[in-house]
């Protein structure tokens, strides 16, 4: 079948502009995902090092580059006095989303790539003026989506563009892990507004399914409707241990997305159309198997020996070294900004919210 030939190929880097050059990074935020996920993954990369770590406390940057062999390490006061500038060429943001902005805007200043971790912002007025930082600057900004790297999610978008799945009608998506007993610490920043932003659940795990819907079937979402509660008292400050949410994207199909930082680990996203259906399960925690379903045909795979870190850290480095557009950029970040914002307005009204 003609499908086979997307299956055939499955892991190639069908972005790969270059193998020539290297991008040297600064690491901005040295949490868990910097220090367990972000530094590992570049170690594996073609194109990237890193050569900055950067941490509130300098005592705590110096101790991570001395554990990780990391050749500089500076606070975050000295990154925005332009400390060490001629050391890195780009910047990964991975702090609390309330904190991006100032460094987005200093990496400007600087001349310097950006690469922030989603989503972009806590608001949608700082994620404006992000976009007006960088355009400003006439830097790239990209947004961390690792998924859009992800082969089985670039297969899925080929897919669905070569009619395998025929005329997309609807789309289900669930994001789920137990975030108390991941992290052991009752006031960290997911569940602090004032860090995370409007909410926790749909912020920071609901946005997987809806923007990887948004990558695959090429559409936006126009019209979104959300319910929100929260019920554990470590969940007081924030309106969604528990979300759901309906949209209506771009050519009319209809999606529903459930998205909770309580409950088992168990990811997945579905989209099925007028002659098949394609689903990614597991989907978004670093792990993703792609299955396509056809009336007497049926296939599936997953590309076991890739890293999303690496696929998306290589990527953003291929577009810096070929001075070409990236993707997602600060736009795409900002209208799932928007996105969040309507979701939980209706869930505040009770309404249904249109996206201009």
């Amino acid at each position: 079948m003609e499908f086979d030939d997307v299956f055939d190929s499955f892991a190639e880097r069908d972005w790969q502009t270059t193998t020539e050059g290297t991008v040297r990074f600064a690491l901005v935020g040295l949490g868990w995902w910097t220090v367990d996920e972000a530094i590992p993954a570049i170690r594996e990369t073609d194109l990237c090092e890193v050569s900055v770590l950067i941490s509130r406390s300098v005592e705590k940057a110096e101790r991570y580059a001395e554990e990780a062999d990391v050749p500089h390490a500076m606070s975050g006061d000295d990154f925005h006095d332009g400390a060490l500038a001629e050391q890195y060429d780009a910047v990964y943001i991975a702090t609390p989303n309330a904190y991006h902005r100032a460094y987005v805007e200093t990496a400007a200043d600087l001349d310097k790539a950006v690469l922030c971790e989603k989503p972009m912002a806590e608001s949608v007025e700082t994620a404006e003026a992000m976009v007006e930082a960088a355009e400003g600057g006439d830097v790239p900004l990209m947004v961390a989506y690792r998924m859009h790297t992800e082969p089985a999610v670039r297969r899925a978008r080929d897919l669905v563009q070569a009619g395998a799945i025929g005329e997309p009608v609807q789309v289900y998506g669930n994001n789920s892990q137990p975030i108390l007993s991941l992290i052991d610490d009752p006031n960290q920043w997911r569940l602090d507004p004032d860090a995370s932003g409007y909410g926790t659940s749909m912020m920071d795990l609901g946005i997987y399914p809806i923007n990887t819907a948004r990558f695959v079937l090429g559409a936006d979402p126009v019209r979104v409707q959300a319910q929100m509660a929260s019920y554990d008292e470590a969940f007081a400050d924030v309106p969604d241990e528990r979300s759901t949410a309906t949209a209506v994207y771009e050519g009319g199909v209809h999606a529903a997305f459930t998205a909770t930082q309580n409950a088992y680990d168990d990811t997945e996203l579905t989209i099925t159309g007028t002659e098949g259906k394609l689903t990614l399960s597991p989907a978004f925690h670093m792990e993703c198997r792609l299955e396509l379903d056809r009336e007497g045909y049926s296939v599936s795979a997953e590309a076991e020996d890739v890293n999303e870190m690496t696929e998306e850290f290589d990527y953003f480095a291929d577009r810096v070294l070929s001075d070409e557009p990236v993707y997602a950029d600060g736009e795409h970040g900002l209208y799932d900004m928007r996105v969040l914002a309507a979701l939980h307005e209706s869930a505040e009204s009770g309404e249904t919210v249109a996206l201009d």
